[in-house]
C-alpha cells in the first residue's frame, strides 16, 4: 500500500469501530466535533511525507525499496539516528510538540520490537515471526497505532491474578485460529485514531501458574469484533468558541479510552507474546524499544519547550516586560531547559551502543533525564506564561469579538505597546490554551504519567544505573582522607601533602 495521504487515513477510520462518548456510539470520529480536528491534524501529518518535507520524513524501505516513513527506521549507524532525529522533529515542530502520540511514537517503538524478534522467538515459537512480519507490516502500509499496556485500577494493594474483582484483559481460551480476550486495558491515546493497537505488559506480573492468562501481547485492527473504546469526554470548548480562542484545543486533543475486550479472537499470526510471564516481565528491557521510542519523546519534548519559549518570549515583548531584570532570569529558565534537552539528545547518540540485533540504541542514561526532569520542566514553563501574562490571560476576550458590535473599542483598548488588538488576542488566548485550559491539564498530567508512575520509575532508574563507579570513587576518597590524617602532624611540616 505504501505511505498514506491524508484522505486515505481518514477514510481508513470509517471501518466500523466502537468509540463510546458521552453516552453515545460514535460511527466516524472524521466527523463527529469532539474527534474530526486531531483526526485531520494526523491527516496533515501524513500529507506532509509527501510534500516539502518528504526527504526529512521518509526513507527508502529495506524490503521493498519504496518510500516509508523514516519513524520506522531501524538505526545502525550514527548517520541513521541524525536522519530519525531530523524526521521526528519535523513532526514534533508541526503539532509544537503538543502531540503526545503522534503516529512516530509508536513506529519507533514497533520497529525496535520488529529488530528484536529473535527475543519473541525465545520466549515463544512462532512469535518472532509475528512481532516481524507486524512491524513490516506497519511500515509498508503506513499503519497509525496506539498501545495499552497497563491494567484497571481496581484493588493496587494486589497484584493482577489476586483480584476479587477479575476485570483485567485476559486470555480465556484458544483454538487452532487463534486465542481470545476478554477484560479491560487502560489508557490508550490516539485509539480514536489508529488503525491497529498493540496490547502488550507494562506492569510486573507474579512468575505463578495464575498469571499466565494475563501474559501474552498482540497486534489486532482497532475496529476487530468484540472490542470496544470508552472514551473520556472532550477537552474542546463549547460550540460557539472560536477556533483563535483555543488553538491547541480544537486541533490536538487526542483523547484518551479504556479498551475493552468481549472475547475478541486475535489469531495466531499476530499473537507476539504467549503465557510466558518472565518474556513479558522482560520485553522492554530486552528488546531496546525502551531508548528508542524515548528519542521519540525527548524530541518532542524539544519541541514543546521551543514552541514554549517562543510564547514566552512573544508576550514579554508585546507590553515589554523584557527589559525586566526578574522577566529575563525567568526567560533564561526556559532557555536553559531548552539548551538541556538538545544536550541529552546529543548525548543520547553520541553514547549509543549496538543492540544485540545490530541497532544502534540511544543511551538510555541520557534520556532518563528527559523523563523524570521534564514534567518539572514543564510545569515550571505553565507558570511562567501564567506569571507573564498575569491578569491579562483571563481579561483577554473572545477573538470573535474583532468582529462583533463592540469590534472598535476591542481594537483600540486591547492593544499593547507592541502588539496590535487581533495579534494580542491571538497570543494571549493560545497562552492560555498552553497553560491554563482544560488542555493545559491534560498536558500535564500526560508528562507526568505518559511512561508509568513517576515514583516507580525512579525507583527503576536507581536499580538500573550503574552505581559501582561512584561507591569506588568514594571508597577512594575515604581511603586518601585517612592515609592523610595519618600523616597529619597539625600542619607544621607540610604533612597535608603526601609524597610517594
Amino acid at each position: 500500500m505504501g505511505m498514506k495521504t491524508g484522505k486515505a487515513f481518514l477514510e481508513s477510520l470509517r471501518d466500523g469501530r466502537r468509540i463510546l462518548i458521552d453516552g453515545e456510539l460514535v460511527t466516524d470520529v472524521t466527523r463527529d466535533p469532539r474527534f474530526s480536528g486531531a483526526a485531520h491534524t494526523i491527516a496533515e501529518l501524513l500529507d506532509m511525507q509527501h510534500g516539502a518535507e518528504a526527504e526529512k520524513l521518509t526513507y527508502v524501505s529495506p524490503t521493498t525499496g519504496h518510500k516509508v516513513g523514516v519513524s520506522h527506521m531501524a538505526p545502525r549507524t550514527q548517520e541513521d539516528l541524525t536522519r530519525r532525529r531530523a524526521g521526528l522533529k519535523t513532526w514534533a515542530d508541526a503539532t509544537y510538540g503538543m502531540m503526545g502520540r503522534s503516529p512516530d511514537f509508536m513506529n519507533v517503538m514497533v520497529s525496535a520490537l520488529g529488530t528484536a524478534h529473535p527475543f519473541f522467538e525465545q520466549a515463544h515459537k512462532g512469535c518472532g515471526d509475528n512481532m516481524r512480519n507486524w512491524a513490516e507490516h506497519c511500515r509498508e502500509n503506513d499503519i497509525v497505532m496506539t498501545h495499552v499496556l497497563v491494567n484497571p485500577q481496581v484493588d493496587r494493594s494486589r497484584t493482577v491474578e489476586k483480584q476479587e474483582k477479575d476485570l483485567a484483559a485476559k486470555v480465556v481460551k484458544e483454538d487452532d485460529r487463534g486465542i481470545y480476550i476478554s477484560g479491560a486495558r487502560t489508557v490508550s491515546t490516539l485509539a480514536a485514531f489508529s488503525n491497529e493497537v498493540l496490547v502488550f505488559p507494562s506492569t510486573y506480573l507474579t512468575p505463578s501458574p495464575e498469571a499466565a492468562d494475563y501474559a501474552f501481547g498482540c497486534g489486532i485492527p482497532i475496529a476487530t469484533p468484540g472490542v470496544t473504546w470508552i472514551s473520556r469526554p472532550t477537552l474542546l470548548p463549547g460550540a460557539n468558541a472560536c477556533y483563535a480562542d483555543f488553538p491547541l484545543s480544537m486541533r490536538m486533543d487526542e483523547t484518551d479510552a479504556v479498551v475493552v475486550f468481549d472475547n475478541a479472537f486475535v489469531p495466531w499470526e499476530r499473537v507476539f507474546l504467549y503465557r510466558n510471564v518472565e518474556a513479558c516481565n522482560q520485553v522492554h528491557s530486552k528488546t531496546s524499544s525502551g531508548p528508542q521510542a524515548a528519542t521519540q519523546s525527548a524530541v518532542r519534548a524539544l519541541a514543546k519547550t521551543e514552541f514554549m519559549l517562543s510564547l514566552a518570549l512573544r508576550i514579554a515583548r508585546s507590553t515589554k516586560i523584557d527589559e525586566h531584570l526578574h522577566v529575563q532570569g525567568m526567560l533564561s529558565e526556559i532557555m536553559v531547559f531548552r539548551e538541556t534537552l538538545r544536550s541529552v539528545l546529543t548525548a543520547s547518540e553520541v553514547n549509543a551502543t549496538v543492540s544485540p540485533f545490530g541497532t544502534l540504541v540511544p543511551d538510555a542514561n541520557a534520556l532518563w533525564v528527559v523523563r523524570m526532569g521534564f514534567p518539572k520542566m514543564f510545569i515550571r514553563m505553565q507558570e511562567i506564561i501564567q506569571l507573564l501574562g498575569a491578569s491579562g490571560l483571563v481579561a483577554v476576550p473572545s477573538y470573535a469579538e474583532l468582529r462583533g458590535t463592540g469590534a472598535d473599542l476591542v481594537d483600540r483598548y486591547y492593544q499593547s505597546a507592541n502588539s496590535d488588538a487581533p495579534e494580542r488576542i491571538k497570543l494571549f488566548r493560545l497562552a492560555f490554551d498552553a497553560s491554563m485550559s482544560a488542555f493545559a491539564g491534560r498536558q500535564q498530567l500526560y508528562e507526568r504519567y505518559y511512561t508509568g508512575d513517576p515514583v516507580r520509575l525512579a525507583g527503576m532508574l536507581f536499580n538500573l544505573y550503574d552505581k559501582k563507579p561512584f561507591q569506588e570513587r568514594m571508597d577512594g576518597i575515604l581511603e586518601d582522607i585517612e592515609r592523610r590524617n595519618d600523616a597529619w602532624d597539625g600542619g607544621t611540616a607540610g604533612s597535608h601533602r603526601l609524597t610517594a
